[in-house]
């Protein structure tokens, strides 16, 4: 038994070592900007989106990406089908309901429309006085991310 305890210590110290992407919620993020200005990294997603999970297990934890993300911007993810309110840069948004079970938060609708119409995932990159530096509403992958997200950290 005592065995089997080391062997998961030494497995568990090894993994340790991976970077973990650091994930704010909107008002933790606006605090921190005011401290240590960086963009705030929007993703928006769904439970049931199987893009936005394919993002989750492969982008997101691409260990460049999460140092790019890390040292250059406040990483907020946004489930769009979130009922809590949340209130940002000084104003309240709610769920929208579309009908029965089914809706849109209306931050979520603020930062993942593109041509009039939301795709999942969508992600933007804000600066401080809220516009939307970069906006990408398609899967991305960990080449491309790291790409965007370097060009996005000169940028600013």
């Amino acid at each position: 038994m005592k065995i089997k305890l080391a062997i998961l210590f030494v497995l568990f110290c090894a993994f340790s070592g991976f970077a973990q992407l650091k994930t704010y919620t909107f008002s933790e993020a606006e605090k921190l900007e005011q401290q240590n200005p960086k963009p705030i990294f929007v993703f928006v997603h769904t439970s049931w989106c199987k893009y936005c999970k394919m993002m989750e297990n492969s982008t997101f934890k691409n260990q460049e990406v999460i140092q790019l993300l890390n040292e250059n911007f406040y990483f907020v993810s946004l489930d769009a089908e979130s009922k809590a309110p949340i209130v940002f840069k000084n104003q309240t948004f709610i769920f929208k309901p579309k009908g029965k079970n089914t809706g849109i938060h209306e931050l979520a609708e603020a930062l993942a429309t593109v041509d009039g119409g939301i795709t999942y995932p969508t992600f933007s990159i804000l600066d401080k006085n809220n516009t939307i530096l970069l906006q990408i509403s398609e899967f991305t992958d960990p080449k491309t991310m790291i790409s965007l997200l370097k060009e996005a950290a000169d940028f600013h």
